[in-house]
């Protein structure tokens, strides 16, 4: 293993860390890290950026980067494994590392990375990167109303309209790029049987299917069965035609499959509990955002959810996501939807990585 992977002279990285309804969010400005040894990241735009840390996929196949856990090695990917593997991070982590905007039109972009890679959305980092942008001043805002954060992603271009009251951050509503359904009842063999899954695509594509169809409920003493679920379903899909992203091939392959179980209405309209098992097995604490922008376009698909009406999206440790679907434009490619959630600064950090660390960049269990 090598101890120090980056170049000379790597100085330490700043961060500061969200958590977005449970999950994690590690914010890296690559501003900050002039200097430090690390190159920028080549590309004219966010999305070239992302293409550029990912190794090409295999020629004739579908699954393209949209699971982003095919990441090329070098520096860059050094720093995402410092930052997410255990001792400084854990299997669980997730961040960003933020970048130039593609034009004048957006705040910041943003190169979302996991335990195993570069996605191509992600909602609840979205929401934090609003809250961020906002606490740190980067954006204006009143102490009283809302501020608009427009950040590129590599899926396009998103909204995080920040709400303010006290001089406080108590919310944030993420309007994502258009969502569609782009195949219904997909049959896969898992090893616990046949099912059916919905497939729909937002910013990243998504596979939903009930929980009950494996036999499974979603909660924490099946967490291991539902990943393993999850893995098996994913896996399946990765090169079905319908998981391909006709627009840019780039957001192509299921990033992640949702398993969801119904709930009693609320007077606002649909309740689901839903466990996220995304990338190559990592788990959504968070109801997942751009998971609840796929799925409200497959519930108005369905008519199960109607204009003015209300997703409430309950994740595996209770912390919820409301939901809901913009009016429908004639001739648009998709569902322009928000997802609401609330994000909370947990930590500011300094990290290094000392010469004589044998451990280098880190383990994962």
């Amino acid at each position: 293993m090598t101890a120090t992977p980056f170049p000379a002279p790597f100085t330490g990285v700043r961060t500061t860390d969200y958590h977005t309804a449970g999950e994690p969010f590690r914010i890296v400005d690559l501003a900050d890290l002039t200097g430090s040894g690390l190159p920028p990241v080549p590309g004219d735009t966010v999305a070239e950026r992302r293409a550029t840390l990912l190794t090409p996929p295999r020629p004739g196949s579908a699954a393209g980067h949209g699971g982003g856990t095919n990441p090329r090695p070098g520096p860059h990917d050094d720093l995402r494994r410092l930052l997410v593997r255990e001792p400084r991070g854990h299997a669980g982590m997730y961040g960003g590392l933020v970048v130039p905007p593609d034009d004048d039109g957006a705040h910041l972009g943003v190169l979302f990375w996991h335990k195993d890679g570069w996605s191509t959305a992600c909602g609840h980092g979205t929401i934090a990167l609003g809250a961020w942008a906002v606490d740190s001043g980067r954006v204006a805002a009143p102490a009283d109303g809302d501020a608009q954060v427009r950040i590129d992603v590599p899926s396009g271009r998103v909204t995080a309209t920040v709400h303010r009251a006290g001089g406080r951050t108590t919310g944030v509503t993420f309007r994502n790029v258009p969502a569609r359904v782009a195949a219904r009842k997909v049959p896969v063999t898992t090893s616990l049987g046949t099912v059916e899954v919905d497939l729909a695509h937002a910013g990243a594509c998504y596979a939903a299917l009930p929980a009950a169809a494996l036999g499974l409920t979603v909660e924490v003493a099946r967490l291991a069965a539902l990943t393993r679920a999850g893995q098996e379903i994913r896996t399946a899909l990765a090169d079905h035609p319908a998981t391909r992203d006709p627009a840019d091939p780039r957001l192509s392959g299921v990033y992640g499959v949702i398993l969801y179980e119904e709930l009693p209405d609320t007077p606002r309209g649909p309740h689901q509990r839903n466990v996220t098992v995304f990338a190559d097995g990592q788990i959504d604490r968070s109801p997942c955002g751009s998971g609840t922008s796929a799925r409200l376009a497959l519930l108005a698909d369905e008519g199960r959810l109607t204009e003015g009406e209300e997703l409430t999206h309950t994740s595996i440790i209770g912390t919820v996501f409301t939901g809901r679907v913009l009016p429908a434009r004639p001739g648009a490619a998709g569902r322009v939807t928000e997802v609401t959630g609330t994000a909370h600064r947990t930590g500011e950090h300094r990290f290094v990585l000392d010469p004589d660390d044998t451990l280098g960049t880190g383990f994962t269990l």
